[in-house]
Parts: structure tokens; sequence; C-alpha cells
């Protein structure tokens, strides 16, 4: 099972994948940012951004997709932000892609076991749980990669009612 995790932003957006497997190590199979250039219009940056994630949701072909709620951003990019992830949802939903949510909160409970963690100790998190020799860069892309955890370890512990 491939979980694709995506950390939205405008200028930057995070994306990380992950392969599980049942009794198997949970491998990291990539991770990065999707960049918009500075000094473009709007436009071709969000052409930019639904260009490379549709070329991300074609090369993996993701089960479970995680993307990050928005939860709090500067009065200063709320607005582009927010546009970005229009973009994101289109691309998804052009791709028949579903998708769950978690908050920052969440995910740093889930990884941590607080709410209120520090970037630092989630970035820690990560990497202890996927075996990597090195904390994750750049954060956005480590953010990515935490909400991928995320969602996989949620789903893997939600048991259906009977």
């Amino acid at each position: 099972m491939h979980v694709l995790g995506i950390d939205p932003g405008f200028a930057t957006v995070g994306y990380g994948v992950l392969d599980v497997a049942v009794g198997a190590a949970i491998q990291v199979k990539d991770y990065g940012v999707i960049t918009t250039p500075a000094h473009t219009n709007m436009e071709r940056r969000l052409v930019t951004l639904y260009t490379d994630l549709t070329e991300l949701l074609h090369q993996w072909q993701p089960d479970l997709i995680v993307l990050e709620k928005f939860f709090f951003y500067r009065m200063s990019n709320t607005i582009p932000v927010a546009q970005a992830r229009g973009v994101i949802l289109l691309c998804l939903g052009q791709h028949g892609a579903a998708y769950v949510e978690f908050s920052p909160p969440q995910v740093k409970q889930t990884l941590t076991g607080y709410g209120k963690a520090t970037k630092q100790q989630v970035q820690e998190a990560v990497q202890r749980e996927l075996a990597l020799t090195t904390l994750p860069r750049p954060d956005d892309a480590a953010d990515a990669l935490a909400l991928a955890l995320t969602g996989y370890l949620v789903q893997r512990s939600y048991v259906a009612p009977a």
C-alpha cells in the first residue's frame, strides 16, 4: 500500500510517500517538495502545483492520501495557501483520490503522544519510526512524511464495527 502525505502551501508543497505491507517495515519511497517560482504570476504557480501533483499521483498511485487540515496561517499568506489547497483538492478529485485530513495537533499527538510537541520532536519521531539515518529535510517534506505516517498509523489502528 502506498501512502501519500501532502503538506499544502503556496510557494512550497511538501510530499512524502510511504510503502507499507502487512508484517513488513514501513519504507520511505520518496519525499520532497513542489516549489512554485517566486516572481511568477499566481496562475502559473497554481498550474505548476497542479502539474507536479498530477505527476506524483500517476507515479505512485497512492492507496491512502493524507492532507494537512487547514488549521492556522498568518494573514499575509492565508488566501494564497487556500487557493493552492483548492488546486490540490481539484487534482485529487479529478483523479478520484479519496483523502483524509489531520490537523497539526492531531499529527503531533499521534506521533509523539503530545499535541503541542515541537517540530523537532515530530521530526525525531518520524526519523525513529521510519528508521531514517538523518532528520528528513526540508521541513515541508518532513511534515508530509509525518502526515503519511499518521494516516497509516490511524487507519491501521481503526477496527471497523462488527
